[in-house]
């Protein structure tokens, strides 16, 4: 059985991790916490997330629960999610990661930290969207540099990181597949008089909107046609079943940095 520590359990992504886990063969749900200042703190976590009574109480930090899991999910923000991978390394937890919007600072050292524990790091952890990953790239490598590539997400109005983590992992493989760096090509949106397109930009567009769960376009256009590849997330569970498929997986692996693709066996 894999005990599995929730952070953020009372919180929209952390309420339905906790709910996943409990629905999950060979999960066990061994603790849950928030932030220090969470108005719900030694309440019953699963009354806290609206599930009823799971018999655990909603801790202070991921300090006061971590002896009691074997991996860690986190879906909260950059600065919580890196305190807790630290944490977490410390004691030699492995730990799934569905955070978005880290810096380039904070990917390095989640590299580094890797080299210590078992980590699972993804902007999306649906394995629609993984698969997506995997197809988007020979697609641009199939239709070569004469198709423009442009990429639109979609989210709810509360998501605070634009673009997407997921979008910009996709901007991400086309450019690789096509022999780009994005860094240098990548357009994040278009305002003004800006002139022709380049015939090496990728460009990548962020609409936020009500209660959008998460949709994302890939449109490949070249003279004559038009190719699109949609995916699109109708509830949050699609990410919960994938973050608890990844603690299942990471479990019996090494310590390094894995992704979705690694779990799902796309490599």
């Amino acid at each position: 059985m894999t005990k599995i520590v929730v952070a953020g359990a009372a919180g929209r992504m952390g309420s339905r991790i906790m709910r996943a886990v409990l629905d999950t063969d060979g999960l066990e749900l061994a603790g849950a916490f928030e932030r220090s200042d969470h108005p719900d703190l030694g309440r019953d976590a699963g009354l806290a997330a609206g599930l009823g009574e799971v018999g655990l109480t909603l801790a202070s930090g991921l300090e006061a629960v971590i002896e009691a899991g074997d991996v860690i999910i986190d879906f909260t923000t950059p600065g919580a999610t890196m305190n807790n991978l630290e944490t977490a390394a410390g004691a030699g937890k492995a730990m799934i990661v569905g955070t978005t919007g880290f810096s380039a600072e904070q990917r390095q050292r989640i590299e580094a930290l890797a080299g210590t524990t078992r980590l699972v790091v993804a902007p999306n952890m649906s394995v629609g969207v993984n698969l997506l990953f995997k197809i988007v790239g020979d697609v641009a490598r199939i239709l070569g540099p004469g198709y423009d590539v442009e990429i639109v997400e979609a989210h709810h109005r509360f998501k605070k990181d634009a673009p997407s983590g997921t979008a910009v992992r996709l901007a991400e493989v086309v450019a690789e597949a096509l022999d780009r760096r994005i860094g240098e090509c990548g357009v994040y949106g278009r305002q003004g008089l800006v002139g022709e397109r380049t015939a090496r930009e990728i460009g990548v567009l962020a609409v936020r909107a009500g209660d959008i769960v998460g949709e994302h376009t890939v449109m490949y256009g070249g003279i004559g046609e038009r190719i699109e590849i949609t995916h699109r997330a109708h509830s949050r569970d699609t990410f919960t079943m994938g973050a608890v498929r990844a603690a299942a997986w990471v479990v019996g692996q090494k310590p390094g940095l894995y992704d979705m693709q690694d779990v799902l066996g796309l490599r």
